[in-house]
């Protein structure tokens, strides 16, 4: 994996569909025979199985992996459950961001660590990044994975890369034009703030010359509304990826920007209907559930994600992996039903970003009469919310109260943004 080419991925993406089964059958085979008599986690839970797997399909027989075994672990410091190897063999430390629960550690061996940059690569493809390019990264740096990953793996492809952790927007802003940077990571809502700054600072950020944005972290990247405003702002084109700290690089943006294509040749996945919680169908809303093929030292088998994604087989020649109509759509825990409608709040901000002058917003989900409720505030430029109020009534079928909120009043975000406050649970 340290000599990986961009021939070699090119010949990994054009894999037959038996070819990518054998090639998948082959790397859990090996990843089980190495971890099971080493990793307690899932030694206990495969106490069962009988070695070499004969086929994809006996994975079935396996039971799922959820997030909330591996935060009750039993190692000290709230270290994941899953670590294959003693803590002597680890060489990176991370933490899960927490946006959906208590903070996990993850830790990473120098060969997982070379795993990790491999899969980044196919991002990097996806966003034609080249040693020419001038790279910014407008994270904090703190302890969480997805900062760390994408600045070692630009830098392995032989960019300039600039790290900004600790700095002001406005900071930032400076270092892009005197650095005359050409590609920008950060999360969706980042890119978003970073230009209204600019423009308060009375700069046109697409005057500054970045010509790629890659971003991660929350849905945004891969709705329509949000890229087409992003990339309006800068003048550039973004490119959307996925990933988790407990899980790994698994996703990078199709050419057409339709979706996310999984890295298969990582990556095993499964979809479960959310309907019926069986096998999911083309198209179908369903939770991904992912299986790594890399990571010995914090694996993770049939690992229930709890992303909602709709997969689409095409094998177009290009890439034939499976590709995530519209990338990830949201949480499953995020969904709501008001008044018999399945809402996601990813449907919602398509909505609310087609109207140019509503420049931030809220949702926040609330329990009445034991029904759940929705509220939707709004930083708009022409203060007129029942405008959006109907939009959303004709889109969606229901009527959703909308506040006009004063403009800069909402919160910004640098990572990942919350823009979903649900209440539910606490009532």
């Amino acid at each position: 994996m340290k000599n990986s080419t961009f021939e070699n991925r090119r010949q990994l993406e054009t894999l037959d569909s038996q070819s990518l089964v054998d090639h998948q059958l082959d790397r859990l085979n090996q990843l089980l025979a190495a971890i099971l008599p080493h990793n307690r986690f899932y030694a206990e839970k495969f106490s069962d199985l009988a070695l070499p797997l004969t086929s994809l399909d006996e994975l079935a027989n396996l039971p799922f992996t959820f997030k909330e075994e591996l935060v009750a672990g039993k190692h000290e410091g709230d270290l994941a459950a899953n670590l294959t190897w003693p803590l002597e063999r680890y060489s990176r430390f991370h933490r899960t961001s927490g946006t959906h629960g208590r903070p996990m550690v993850v830790l990473d061996t120098p060969d997982d660590w070379e795993w990790w940059l491999h899969n980044w690569q196919f991002v990097l493809d996806a966003a034609e990044l080249t040693p020419a390019d001038r790279v910014l990264m407008a994270f904090s740096f703190g302890p969480f994975i997805g900062f760390w990953s994408a600045f070692d793996a630009v830098a392995a492809r032989g960019c300039l890369t600039v790290p900004t952790g600790g700095m002001s927007s406005v900071a930032r802003l400076d270092l892009l034009r005197n650095l005359h940077a050409t590609a920008l990571f950060c999360t969706p809502s980042y890119a978003l703030h970073l230009a209204e700054t600019a423009r308060e600072q009375h700069i046109d950020p697409a005057s500054l010359g970045v010509k790629k944005i890659v971003v991660a972290g929350e849905p945004g990247g891969s709705v329509p509304a949000r890229r087409e405003r992003i990339e309006t702002a800068w003048n550039a084109k973004l490119i959307d990826h996925a990933g988790a700290s407990e899980i790994g690089a698994w996703g990078y943006s199709d050419p057409q920007r339709q979706g996310l294509y999984i890295n298969e040749s990582e990556f095993l996945a499964e979809f479960r209907s959310l309907a019926s919680g069986d096998l999911a169908g083309e198209g179908e809303l369903s939770e991904l559930v992912l299986t790594t093929l890399g990571r010995l030292g914090s694996p993770v088998i049939r690992y229930r994600t709890g992303d909602l994604v709709r997969p689409t087989w095409n094998g177009s020649g290009d890439c034939n992996f499976v590709l995530l109509e519209g990338g990830v759509l949201g949480r499953v825990d995020d969904m709501l039903v008001v008044r018999g409608v399945n809402i996601f709040p990813a449907s919602i901000e398509q909505i609310l970003l087609s109207f140019p002058e509503v420049v931030e917003y809220r949702l926040t989900a609330f329990t009445e009469h034991e029904m759940d409720c929705l509220r939707v505030e709004v930083e708009d430029r022409l203060q007129q919310p029942q405008r959006v109020a109907q939009e959303l009534q004709l889109r969606l079928g229901l009527r959703i109260e909308v506040a006009d909120a004063p403009l800069g009043s909402l919160p910004r975000f640098e990572g990942k943004g919350r823009r979903f406050i649900d209440q539910r649970s606490k009532l």
